[in-house]
């Protein structure tokens, strides 16, 4: 039996749960996770997988022998994947230009997925090929959008491969730890809803950080008046 083989996951649809893709994977559950983590790191129809949930299950069936592989080469082959990706997507988004998006009527490529993932990167830069890892549908756009916007090479490949490991590496590893726990097993739902809230907590400090930055802006004039 699985670890999550008595869940009941509320997280979309069952062919969409973490648990049953790694289950329907079976003997292939790593090198289907591996490809599953680079559509959605490279390719712009994988902006609907379940990126970080499935990571953090992942690490949980390492944890439980369901997935037979060794924990440094499970982080080893999806760290290899999201960066693959991600150097897909950048050379699609830099080939392709923004004709890729001069859809508006596409049920795939939808405009507020493009605007939302710009204003992500124009906000935050650099660090936006980090961060955008740990966000859902940005993980994906963001990617061409660098391509798009011709951002140099060496620059996106470095900050590109920090971000890889810190979330297919990081995200995994804690998956494999708490899973050990049965206070996490028996409560696996929560602990995915969870995830997936702390995942984006280092978007909500970027935005606090900024936000109080362009506070101090607009105030600090006036106490030089």
């Amino acid at each position: 039996m699985t670890p999550l083989a008595t869940s009941t996951l509320a997280l979309g649809p069952e062919w969409l749960k973490p648990d049953t893709i790694i289950e329907w994977l079976g003997p292939w559950a790593l090198v289907g996770l591996a490809a599953i983590v680079f559509a959605e790191c490279g390719l712009l129809i994988g902006f609907f997988l379940p990126g970080d949930s499935l990571l953090f299950t992942a690490g949980l069936f390492v944890a439980h022998n369901s997935i037979k592989a060794p924990l440094w080469l499970t982080c080893l082959i999806l760290v290899v994947a999201a960066f693959a990706g991600n150097v897909t997507g950048y050379w699609i988004g830099r080939s392709a230009g923004p004709a890729i998006f001069d859809r508006p009527r596409s049920r795939l490529f939808k405009p507020q997925h493009v605007v939302k993932t710009q204003e992500f990167f124009d906000r935050y830069g650099n660090r936006a090929i980090v961060l955008g890892r740990f966000v859902p549908i940005v993980r994906t756009f963001i990617t061409v959008m660098a391509g798009v916007g011709q951002m140099e090479a060496r620059r996106y490949l470095t900050y590109s491969l920090i971000g890889g490991v810190a979330w297919a590496a990081g995200v995994t590893v804690l998956g494999y730890f708490l899973g050990q726990f049965d206070v996490v097993k028996d409560n696996i739902e929560f602990m995915l809803v969870l995830i997936v809230l702390i995942s984006v907590l280092p978007i909500i400090i970027e935005m606090y950080r900024a936000r109080r930055a362009a506070r101090r802006s607009a105030t600090g004039p006036r106490h030089l008046r």
